[in-house]
């Protein structure tokens, strides 16, 4: 096994989605375990209300990892892995979609700053605002792979299966 990864899915998704599915089969052919916790029922408590459940989901999952792991998160997900990192022991995080800041959640959006991390954007994105991210991602010296794609990235799926590939490349 090279490395542990958990992929967190966005909100109203499962842990079967197409983005998190990929990048699973993607890691495990590489020799990556994976995990992919189910937030279903925490985004039944809306937006801003499933944050803290998900981020203990995700901590408990942490917790059981056997090595640091690498944090893939599509959207919500991106953002609790995000947050998680800065509470938890992490070797990597790799964001989609990106949101920089949920209406109603008190605790900004941020990253542990010694975590190699990338970020993978939307340019038609309508969900969470394009500068908002690429600001994040460049106050932060964060890599970043910006597609001409919506939210749901659907079209972009081999480039970032690729930019994935390249970012465990990096882990060891």
């Amino acid at each position: 096994m090279r490395g542990h990864i958990i992929l967190s899915h966005g909100s109203g998704s499962s842990p079967d989605a197409t983005k998190v599915s990929a990048l699973a089969a993607v890691a495990e052919s590489l020799g990556w375990s994976t995990a992919r916790p189910d937030y279903r029922e925490d985004d039944a408590r809306g937006h801003a209300g499933s944050i803290d459940p998900r981020l203990a989901r995700l901590a408990a999952a942490i917790a059981a990892s056997p090595v640091p792991p690498v944090l893939v998160g599509s959207s919500m997900g991106a953002f609790v892995s995000g947050l998680a990192s800065l509470d938890a022991p992490v070797s990597g995080l790799f964001l989609l979609a990106l949101p920089t800041r949920i209406p109603g959640y008190p605790r900004a959006f941020g990253v542990r700053a010694d975590v190699r991390s990338f970020l993978v954007h939307g340019y038609a994105d309508d969900v969470c605002p394009l500068d908002e991210a690429v600001a994040f991602a460049r106050q932060h010296a964060m890599p970043a792979l910006l597609v001409q794609d919506d939210h749901r990235l659907g079209a972009s799926l081999p480039d970032i299966e690729t930019a994935f590939r390249r970012f465990l490349g990096g882990q060891a």
